[in-house]
């Protein structure tokens, strides 16, 4: 139990079962999954939770969306070769701040992003900057997104086709398209920014820096890699 204990703190709270279950096995620690669930629910460790808030999409009408090339089909085994694009807000005591993330699709890897207080096309341009500088993807990439107007803007696309990159759009106002990443925002808010009540905008920027820097990247386990996390399984990949 002082295991469990240990490993459901150290991922702040936001681990049920299957992850404590998985980490305590990379530990070493010989265990069943339903005696962990066992264990967990009569001490009372349970992941938080919380309600999908609403969306942020702005279309501009006056542009005609990019094909959707991914067409819901979220598998790839290739690294850096399909990128996922979105924006999600995170309230603070000094109203809103927004996060522009770029996801690698095979690895869930959050290979870029931005934190700022405006919706301007710069912190889009940002997140994805960042995401080529450190990656360095080869030109055959798709990148998706919704039909929002910071990633149907010219000096977007103009970015995108520097950079050689396809670019791939969801269909009218159809969340499902942009689901992996949505499915990202979901895990932020639930383990992370909905409960840690950011008094300032500097005071959540800078927990979320760390958030996925420091514990999603390199450690948050995730059911879809295998319980692995993005920075593990890309290595694999890598090697592979």
């Amino acid at each position: 139990m002082a295991q469990i204990s240990e490993v459901f703190l150290e991922s702040g709270r936001t681990y049920g079962s299957p992850r404590v279950h998985k980490e305590l096995q990379k530990r070493g620690v010989p265990c069943s999954r339903e005696h962990v669930s066992y264990l967990m629910r009569n001490h009372g460790l349970r992941s938080r939770h919380y309600k999908r808030p609403r969306g942020l999409t702005q279309v501009d009408r006056c542009r005609a969306a990019a094909p959707n090339l991914v067409d819901q089909y979220f598998h790839t085994d290739r690294v850096n070769s399909i990128w996922m694009s979105d924006i999600t807000y995170i309230p603070t005591g000094e109203g809103w701040l927004y996060l522009a993330a770029v996801m690698d699709l095979c690895t869930r890897k959050i290979v870029g992003w931005s934190l700022k207080d405006t919706l301007a096309t710069e912190i889009t341009l940002e997140a994805l900057d960042r995401a080529v500088a450190i990656e360095n993807p080869a030109k055959d990439l798709i990148h998706h997104s919704d039909r929002g107007v910071q990633y149907s803007s010219l000096r977007y696309q103009h970015r995108l086709w520097q950079n050689g990159m396809m670019c791939s759009m969801s269909g009218k106002g159809n969340c499902y398209d942009n689901a992996v990443i949505e499915s990202f925002f979901h895990t932020l808010k639930v383990e992370r920014a909905n409960w840690k009540k950011y008094r300032t905008k500097q005071q959540a920027e800078e927990d979320l820096n760390w958030w996925i820097g420091s514990w999603y990247n390199p450690k948050r386990l995730h059911s879809s890699l295998g319980y692995m996390s993005p920075n593990e399984y890309g290595k694999e990949k890598k090697v592979a």
